[in-house]
């Protein structure tokens, strides 16, 4: 179990961004292939990994998926690359569960398959891998997260971790500059785009649903303080529990921007930058996980089902292809003072409790 600290202490000195994960995938295709994998490396033109490992019997297709990417900072105004979403120990996990499998030959039917993907962070990294045939004689899907301290200790485990949809799109609002001395002469896109915030702060779902509208950026600059601008860009976050939510989220949230934007004679161009889906978790599998948690740790270590207004571009594997059975868990690392924190610290030695419960999962499939 030493092992997956050891490769942790590794891929966390080496953060790299999302499709520039060389030396993290070059680390994980050169440690599964001395453990005896058969390894597909630049999946689809990408950094991703794919390993397999037959048993040679009739059996189902179980794989294990891991992101590998970093996030970036500005820390003392220097743009950097740093581990604070625990991508560096998901991979660790996943390989040294994947390599104690091998070496103790636990897989007696089916295949075992690991996935390791680039790019969860913005959003397309998953899409990637399924574009690249990575999961398509996939019966079974299994991730899983390390949650914040206040979510779960160490110690503990969520069985399943329902995360919502999100979108995130930039709106640039069109106008005519004009001095500033004659603005009737213009169109003040400025003006229209403070509009278009205050359009999508009414919008509104029924109470009962779990979702969330908001700007995030506002960047509009003529150049100078007395003209008019003609260009403004807002960028906004949206989230919702449910995929169907979403869907009628997003088209009220671009009314609003677009109506309220006309009214000053403006337009309004709309492009998204990221989409995630909510997720999509077999009972079956959550079932599996919640009895390889008691296993690993006992059952009063099991903590209930659980959801978060995060998004996980895993998720886009079930929702890409149906067929798939997937489950996502959540390890207790005491994780503080949060996820995506520039000093984001866990405490390890819920690594190699990681490696156990996937283990546990694997050998009652494949075993």
């Amino acid at each position: 179990m030493l092992k997956v600290l050891e490769h942790y202490a590794f891929l966390h000195e080496i953060p790299e961004l999302g499709f520039e994960e060389f030396k993290t995938s070059a680390y994980l295709g050169q440690q599964l292939k001395a453990a005896g994998f058969q390894v597909t490396e630049n999946v689809n033109g990408t950094t991703g990994i794919v390993a397999l490992l037959d048993s040679g019997v009739p059996g189902p297709t179980l794989a294990l998926r891991a992101d590998m990417d970093a996030l970036g900072h500005i820390i003392d105004g220097e743009a950097c690359a740093r581990h604070t979403c625990g991508h560096d120990a998901h991979s660790s996990v996943v390989l040294t569960a994947a390599q104690e499998l091998k070496a103790e030959n636990a897989v007696k039917r089916g295949r075992l398959k690991l996935i390791f993907q680039p790019a969860e962070e913005l959003g397309t990294g998953a899409l990637a891998m399924v574009a690249g045939g990575a999961v398509e004689d996939v019966d079974m899907l299994l991730g899983f997260h390390l949650r914040p301290a206040e979510e779960c200790a160490v110690g503990t485990a969520i069985p399943a971790m329902y995360y919502s949809a999100c979108v995130t799109f930039e709106a640039t609002i069109g106008g005519q500059t004009a001095h500033a001395a004659r603005p009737h002469l213009g169109i003040n896109a400025l003006d229209a785009a403070v509009s278009a915030v205050q359009a999508v702060n009414a919008v509104h779902m029924a109470p009962g649903k779990s979702w969330s509208a908001k700007a995030t950026r506002f960047l509009c600059d003529a150049g100078v303080t007395n003209s008019v601008p003609d260009t403004a860009r807002v960028v906004f976050d949206l989230r919702a529990a449910e995929n169907e939510d979403m869907t009628q989220l997003q088209s009220r949230v671009e009314r609003a921007i677009t109506q309220s934007a006309a009214a000053y004679g403006a337009t309004a161009k709309i492009a998204v930058l990221k989409a995630m889906p909510a997720a999509e978790i077999d009972a079956e599998m959550t079932a599996l996980v919640a009895e390889a948690i008691k296993e690993v740790l006992g059952e009063a270590a099991l903590m209930p089902v659980r959801s978060t207004p995060g998004s996980e571009d895993f998720f886009h594997y079930p929702v890409q292809r149906p067929a798939i059975k997937a489950g996502f868990w959540g390890l207790g690392t005491g994780l503080t003072p949060g996820l995506h924190h520039p000093d984001m610290r866990f405490d390890l030695d819920a690594l190699p409790v990681g490696v156990k419960i996937f283990k546990a999962c694997v050998i009652k499939i494949l075993g």
